[in-house]
């Protein structure tokens, strides 16, 4: 199952969960149902459940998961079976959108095979959620053999929401990063820190990075690839910090050639991040030069924007502004 892809959508759905499990004195198993299918992806579908205006559930989910769904077109019965529980549909599909209503059969095994787990209380809206993001008792399992034991109800939601998974864990550990916490994982799920990435930027150079770190050089969009345009740009020396700060300030392999192609050589790391702060940009060089200031030096160009002084002031100041009428 692959839930909601924006990371906006993924954390509201976090929040929609645990404020439902919070207020499960009034969780109705029952409510309406939408569907699409997208050409760019005919084998999942996309649903969202609506338990009251205020109780959302969405989810992209492999067509083969479903029991007897067609969405040719028609009047529709099918069924979402999980260990937790049942999801049984009716409704209309037509062009590959469906929507009707649905109610969700909870399992009663699966309550008892959660308390011989330790878990005892889990609450009706608790249940609906696990079967939503198909938390099974295996996972809950493996997670738990894994050194995550006795996850909170509403962790291992998260688990199901985020797909923490004992591959997940096991693929980091393999990969230099044993023994993160609950929380860390989550963070790396949401941020794109997986198994495979590690591997490319240690190939990149970057190895053994504090994890912060590494969960920021996802946040900010290091790639492997922009490591790799930058070493080939000359910048042997950029640590993770240096390349992350270059991806905050928008200091890109194309900007970096644009200033080249004007005579700017040589520029130290520091002067390419001042430029982009203070919004030195090829532009701004060029409006300079056709002004009468060819040979601006690199502080100079910094100085000039921090006081304000553009090709609009010099003309100002020159007195060759048009005349107001």
């Amino acid at each position: 199952m692959r839930l909601m892809s924006s990371r906006l959508s993924l954390v509201a759905l976090l929040l929609m969960a645990t404020s439902a499990v919070a207020a499960s004195s009034t969780f109705e198993p029952r409510g309406t149902w939408s569907a699409s299918s997208k050409r760019s992806a005919p084998s999942t579908l996309n649903l969202q459940l609506q338990q009251s205006p205020h109780r959302n559930t969405g989810f992209t989910e492999p067509m083969a998961s479903f029991q007897g769904l067609s969405t040719t077109g028609g009047a529709t019965t099918f069924t979402l079976p999980r260990e937790a529980g049942t999801f049984r549909f009716d409704g209309q599909f037509q062009d590959g959108q469906g929507a009707g209503h649905f109610r969700f059969e909870a399992s009663s095994a699966f309550l008892k095979t959660m308390a011989s787990l330790g878990y005892s209380d889990i609450t009706p809206e608790a249940q609906f959620q696990l079967a939503a993001t198909n938390v099974t008792t295996a996972r809950i399992q493996a997670l738990a053999a894994l050194g995550y034991k006795q996850l909170g109800t509403e962790e291992l939601i998260q688990a199901g929401i985020f797909d923490v998974t004992p591959e997940y864990v096991r693929g980091l550990s393999d990969a230099g990063y044993p023994g993160l916490s609950f929380k860390e994982l989550v963070a790396g799920r949401i941020h794109g820190v997986t198994p495979q990435r590690v591997k490319e930027l240690s190939s990149a150079g970057f190895t053994k990075l504090p994890w912060n770190q590494l969960t920021a050089m996802s946040i900010h969009g290091v790639t492997p690839d922009f490591v790799k345009q930058l070493r080939e740009l000359g910048f042997q020396g950029t640590d993770a910090e240096d390349v992350i700060a270059f991806r905050i300030h928008g200091v890109t392999p194309d900007f970096v050639k644009q200033l080249r192609e004007l005579g700017f050589q040589d520029l130290t790391q520091d002067q390419l991040l001042a430029f982009r702060i203070h919004g030195v940009t090829p532009d701004f060089v060029k409006q300079l030069r056709a002004s009468g200031y060819p040979n601006v030096t690199p502080d100079e160009l910094v100085a000039l924007r921090i006081h304000g002084i553009d090709r609009v002031f010099i003309r100002d100041m020159s007195g060759t502004a048009p005349k107001k009428k």
